[in-house]
């Protein structure tokens, strides 16, 4: 188990004498409460630190209201790893309260893929009961206020077969290139949502790689990422998620030239998060180092490692639609990724910035869209009104946390904007 707790003796006196991270703090926008700032937090926690800090409810409420957004960390002069530290305190918060029972649940669900399975099965044979579909914005509108879900809100809904099971393992390339340096074989890496909900991105995904003629493995008993877990303080499912995938990738990973991953927050948790948590772990560390120098964004690999470019500028499919572009906050803050899913995106689309793009959508994770989700919904209204000012008929984001957010924040905004993933627009260009 992970050390919980930093040193802040010299973060304190850094921190509190600067506040440049306050303009930027997703929470603080929406309360503009000094207590719910970066600094804020820091000052708290290195109060914890010293014991003159009960870990109260009132604690608890505060510490659970950052997004995690990495804003603060962005543009700190000390590099100061505010998500990291409220990451750990999380810990200490599900050990002292608990978690609750839902997300137990949900939690479980995440270590057992079968059961999964059969709970998304059940879930759309019955959805249509209490959910009304929009197939166009994948979304849907609950017909009455459900236990934890509120009535005005879009949310995903499960689809009748999850990607995992849409496909074989193994998808031979048309015709295999001579190339002694590479495999000419890529992995997949999906997501939860895009395996349940958005699985037309893994579908999407699987065309451009047919098209650049790579074998494609889709390896089935991969497992979740962990984010959700990490993100709660569950760290008993962060240990069993993480160690099981490694286990498993391990067996496999010298037969791929990478493992795509359509999904910012699955990316960004598997690339740098696992060896976070993994830092007293030092075995453990190795081997999640040695597995994510294969594990990309599946845009940056697609741009960097194939002639996909190409490909798209020979299309005679060129398309007036006007696509603007949200950067998710764990593609471009945590991974550096944002020049290639536009560069990607502008063969074919006519591109149009929002005001701010680099501006959180305000997911926030289980509880904040459970137990807060009034802060998401107010974090998430500006990116909408930024999405309307673009005039765009698409908006786009690796990142089915971002779609499910920003879809959200859209409909209650009363925006008529489709959300795809970039990966979606791309597939469509070469159709």
């Amino acid at each position: 188990m992970t050390n919980n707790k930093f040193d802040f003796t010299k973060i304190n006196d850094d921190c509190i004498k600067c506040g440049k991270c306050k303009p930027v703090c997703t929470i603080f926008n929406i309360n503009q409460d000094e207590t719910t700032s970066p600094r804020g937090f820091i000052d708290l926690l290195g109060a914890y630190k010293e014991d003159k800090l009960n870990l109260d409810l009132n604690a608890k409420n505060i510490f659970e209201s950052c997004f995690l957004c990495t804003n603060c960390v962005e543009v700190c002069p000390n590099d100061l790893p505010v998500d990291m530290i409220i990451e750990q305190v999380r810990f200490d918060i599900a050990k002292k309260f608990g978690i609750s029972w839902y997300k137990r649940f949900f939690f479980f669900l995440l270590k057992h893929r079968k059961i999964m399975d059969l709970m998304s099965t059940l879930g759309w044979v019955f959805q249509t009961c209490a959910l009304k579909l929009d197939d166009n914005k994948q979304s849907a509108i609950p017909r009455f206020s459900l236990p934890i879900v509120k009535k005005n809100r879009a949310l995903p809904y499960a689809n009748k077969i999850s990607f995992l099971n849409k496909y074989p393992q193994n998808i031979k390339a048309l015709k295999k290139e001579n190339n002694k340096t590479k495999k000419n074989k890529v992995a997949i890496f999906i997501g939860c949502m895009s395996n349940y909900t958005y699985t037309n991105t893994g579908d999407a995904l699987v065309t451009i790689l047919k098209k650049l003629n790579l074998d494609i493995m889709i390896p089935k008993k991969q497992l979740c990422c962990a984010a959700p877990a990490y993100f709660t303080g569950a760290f008993n499912s962060v240990d069993y998620l993480i160690k099981k995938n490694i286990e498993y990738f391990e067996t496999w990973i010298d037969d791929v030239d990478a493992v795509l991953i359509p999904e910012a927050t699955c990316s960004a948790m598997i690339n740098q998060d696992w060896e976070h948590y993994l830092h007293n772990q030092i075995q453990w560390q190795k081997r999640a180092k040695a597995l994510s120098s294969k594990m990309f964004m599946a845009t940056k690999w697609l741009e960097n490692n194939s002639n996909l470019v190409s490909l798209l500028q020979k299309s005679n499919k060129k398309f007036d639609e006007l696509v603007t572009y949200h950067d998710p906050c764990h593609a471009k803050k945590m991974q550096g990724i944002w020049k290639e899913p536009r560069n990607l995106l502008k063969q074919n689309y006519v591109l149009t910035e929002m005001s701010d793009s680099n501006r959180c959508c305000g997911f926030g994770g289980l509880t904040m869209q459970t137990e807060k989700y009034e802060l998401a919904r107010a974090a998430g209204l500006p990116k909408a009104t930024m999405i309307k000012q673009t005039k765009a008929q698409i908006v786009s984001a690796e990142c089915s946390a971002c779609r499910m957010q920003i879809t959200n924040s859209l409909y209650i905004s009363n925006v008529d904007v489709k959300f795809q993933n970039p990966i979606e627009l791309i597939a469509k260009a070469l159709d």
